[in-house]
């Protein structure tokens, strides 16, 4: 069948498709053309883009190591006779390597399927090209047709075995409770809009002018520094004019004004305008416009929150995460590259960085003793449950999502790193993750600073962590729920 299917391609008559294909060939060796195409598209992509170009590298770098460096000694064979093909079709160099299977249609396989995992839509531009690459290899005589798809085969499930230990992320909305009708809102009649200029690096002034226009009947609070949240909301709901809150503003913004709209049981607008909108993106709120509609239309839904109490009495509504030790500097790192780099590899470096430095814990978490380099508690469902979490997937009564590595195992530095790694964090011994309603731990020790929402600006060392289901009424600018 190979003899065949080689016959059959030299006899093509000569083109101009001959010296494309042959120059296409040569762009892959080293795999020069997926290097500078992964590059591209992470340097001048937007977020799903540049995923999906990491993992297209990432694929095609253990495809290649793969096929070249193992597969290729295991399965010697000869490759075509050089007068297989017309002369004007041969590579001056050609490669004498075994020819099973092709590393060329391995890496083309690779990158591909490891674009379209992150990227559908960009994969279909890149999929011509790869199959190009793998035809080529046939086309000047290097390569049989079998090994080309054995090649495509490896770099194929490869790309896919990725998944293992690097999760693809979710785009979609965490799931929350069932559609509501409240009062519209036409125009903003009704909603007292807190907003934060400063937020989103400086641009919140600008959104807000722009939010202003569109709800020109809402009434605006402004933050700054000198403004008591609480006691402005307050009273503003004595005169009962308030039907419901906005926010304008990043996630510690909107926890804030979360905290009020729980309190007062007024349902919640969430307007994304800061550097980071978690929360606005889970509940499907990550357009301005949309939430507009939804307000005016009077859709809603619930959402989880959660509570922490300290041990001066004082408590603190969650609508993200809570975390103790070095979690905040984790977040923070990962934060910083994950946009040009992809979730799992900045995460998978914040969390060597961070276990380097970090000093462990001595607690007790629900009655038993345990040392700990970092605990997350997440207000629903993240996933994966077995790596680092990525996205929310539920806000609909999900409790607690409990996490925490371990430090009182044996070597537990090196094996959460490497369980980190390699995604076999679930498996690992140092690495705790259940699902809960209540949660409590007490820190021996000096006072520890608890971070909620990404805000650090609580010192205790009792913590209790308390789900709360359906609390929080939200706009939701879509149609399902």
């Amino acid at each position: 069948m190979d003899r065949r299917l080689v016959d059959h391609s030299a006899r093509v008559r000569p083109s101009a498709a001959d010296s494309a294909l042959r120059s296409l060939s040569l762009a892959a060796n080293a795999n020069r053309l997926w290097i500078a195409a992964g590059v591209g598209v992470i340097v001048f992509g937007t977020g799903a883009q540049r995923r999906a170009g990491v993992r297209g590298l990432v694929a095609t770098g253990l495809a290649s190591a793969i096929a070249n460096g193992v597969a290729k000694p295991l399965f010697p064979r000869r490759r075509p006779p050089a007068e297989a093909v017309p002369l004007m079709r041969r590579l001056v160099s050609p490669p004498v390597s075994s020819s099973f299977p092709s590393g060329h249609a391995a890496s083309a396989a690779a990158f591909v399927t490891g674009v379209a995992l992150e990227s559908p839509a960009l994969a279909l531009a890149v999929v011509p090209v790869a199959a190009a690459v793998g035809y080529s290899r046939v086309h000047v005589g290097v390569h049989w047709p079998t090994d080309v798809v054995a090649g495509a085969a490896l770099g194929a499930a490869v790309a896919v075995g990725t998944r293992r230990w690097w999760a693809v992320r979710l785009d979609e909305p965490a799931a929350v409770g069932s559609a509501q009708q409240v009062e519209p809102l036409v125009g903003g009649a009704g909603l007292l809009l807190v907003a934060n200029p400063n937020s989103g690096g400086g641009d919140g002034a600008g959104l807000l002018t722009d939010l202003a226009a569109r709800l020109p009947a809402a009434q605006i609070l402004r933050l700054g520094n000198d403004i008591d949240l609480d006691a402005e909301i307050d009273a503003r709901m004595r005169d009962d004019s308030v039907q419901a809150l906005g926010v304008l503003g990043g996630d510690g913004t909107v926890s804030a004004v979360a905290e009020a709209a729980v309190h007062h049981k007024l349902p919640l607008a969430v307007f994304p305008g800061g550097t980071l909108n978690h929360f606005a993106r889970d509940i499907g709120s990550d357009d301005i416009a949309a939430t507009v509609r939804a307000l005016v239309s009077g859709r809603v839904a619930c959402a989880d929150t959660a509570r922490v109490r300290l041990d001066d009495g004082s408590e603190r509504t969650v609508i993200n995460t809570a975390s103790l030790g070095g979690y905040p500097d984790f977040v923070r790192y990962r934060e910083r590259w994950e946009h040009r780099i992809g979730k799992w590899p900045a995460a998978a470096v914040a969390m060597v960085r961070v276990l380097m430095r970090a000093q462990p814990l001595h607690t007790t978490i629900d009655g038993e003793s345990a040392t700990v380099w970092m605990l997350f508690v997440g207000n629903g469902a993240y996933r994966p449950s077995d790596q680092v979490p990525t996205a929310r997937t539920d806000l609909h009564e999900a409790g607690l999502d409990i996490r925490y590595l371990r430090a009182d195992r044996r070597f537990s530095r090196g094996r959460l790193i490497w369980a980190s790694i390699t995604g076999t964090l679930r498996d690992s011994p140092t690495y705790v993750q259940r699902r809960a309603d209540t949660l409590g731990v007490r820190v021996h020790g000096a006072p520890i600073s608890l971070a909620t929402d990404g805000e650090v600006d609580s010192r205790s060392t009792s913590f209790e962590f308390t789900g709360m289901p359906g609390t929080l009424q939200v706009y939701r600018p879509t149609d399902e729920f």
